[in-house]
């Protein structure tokens, strides 16, 4: 089982029971509770939060609860807001820029797994990463789906998932998320 964690970081295939990755993965519970745990605006919440993900910029803003994977593959750009219930699952990078806007419930999600039912059962995984550009709006409930980028101030639809790369300065709504308008 040896080299799990440097085949998820390297992008490979990889098996998430590798004792390192647990330890990982209870790391990061451990932190998202003391987080999630800590009164309004106080200091311990964002060294919490600052001590959970890779990165967090000036005056960036993330309102509990939060969920993540590892953390430490999440970067928050200066002044992001994150609305509470976030849901970041971070085995590939998360990549968020300055000035986003995130909705109540959001979810980036950088999980996959193999579509073959034998590979399933054995354990693999795999992820792809997610950038967020910057002052982008993601709407309440948006999800993001593995290997997403979304372009500079484009605004995500409250409920969309977007499932495909979408292009800076549009709106973009549904399930799966289109154009619907540029900006």
């Amino acid at each position: 089982m040896a080299g799990q964690k440097a085949r998820m970081l390297a992008g490979e295939p990889y098996k998430a029971e590798d004792p390192e990755l647990q330890a990982d993965l209870e790391r990061a519970e451990k932190l998202a509770r003391a987080f999630n745990d800590t009164p309004v605006d106080t200091a311990a919440r964002l060294q919490a939060l600052r001590e959970l993900l890779g990165s967090v910029g000036e005056d960036a803003y993330v309102r509990p609860p939060l969920a993540v994977d590892y953390g430490y593959r999440i970067t928050l750009g200066a002044h992001t807001f994150v609305n509470c219930g976030a849901v970041m699952l971070d085995v590939a990078p998360i990549t968020v820029g300055e000035y986003v806007q995130m909705g109540p419930n959001v979810q980036l999600l950088t999980p996959t797994h193999p579509l073959d039912a034998t590979e399933r059962k054995e354990g693999w995984e795999s992820a792809e990463p997610i950038t967020i550009g910057d002052n982008v709006w993601l709407g309440g409930g948006v999800i993001v789906c593995p290997g997403v980028s979304i372009g500079e101030n484009t605004v995500v639809g409250a409920g969309s998932v977007v499932t495909k790369d979408l292009p800076a300065n549009v709106v973009a709504v549904g399930n799966p998320a289109r154009v619907v308008k540029e900006l």
